[in-house]
Formats: C-alpha cells, structure tokens, sequence
C-alpha cells in the first residue's frame, strides 16, 4: 500500500485538463483510465510504488485501462473534462464528475 506522503505528494499533482491537452499522450499510448469508483490519488501512488498486487487486481477488473480509440474520439468530440496526474510514463486520467 502506497505511503501517506507520496499520497499527498500525487494529491498535490493532480489537475483537471480538456481532453485536447491529453489527446498528444493518448496518441504516445501513455494514458491509463481510471473507473469512476476508483480514487484517482491512490490509483497514482499505487502505481507509483509499483504495487504490482494492486494494480493488477484493477487491471484485471478492468478499473484501470487503457483508453480505446472509440473512448478517445468520444472525449475528442466533447473534450471531455478530466481529472489526470503523471506517474511517468503514465498519465492516469478519470472523468470529472457532473
């Protein structure tokens, strides 16, 4: 499990950014999904850490993927609003919540 202070650290490094200023990394297949019921901040510091446990188990449940071509011309379309945080060579991003 990620520690407090690279949690804060990844809480700090979060922003919210139109889809248009992530399309360049989803192009570099650098973008990883995080499902809505996921914390975005210890999806980052998990990954992060390298937990490989976790971030398997998300992966495998599929609340953490890489963003397809239909989710990305979607979000194109719209420029759809997203919460995102690198984790090199990882930018994790999750929809902004209405």
């Amino acid at each position: 499990m990620p520690d407090q202070e690279n949690m804060t650290d990844m809480h700090g490094q979060t922003a919210q950014l139109a889809w248009s200023e992530l399309a360049r990394f989803f192009a570099a297949g650098k973008v990883l999904f995080i499902a809505e019921e996921l914390n975005l901040v210890e999806v980052a510091a998990a990954v992060s850490a390298d937990d490989t446990e976790q971030v398997s188990k998300w992966l495998e449940l599929q609340q953490l993927s890489s963003v397809n071509d239909q989710q990305a011309a979607d979000w194109q379309q719209s420029d759809q609003l997203m919460w995102a945080v690198v984790t090199a060579p990882w930018v994790l991003i999750q929809l902004v919540s209405a």
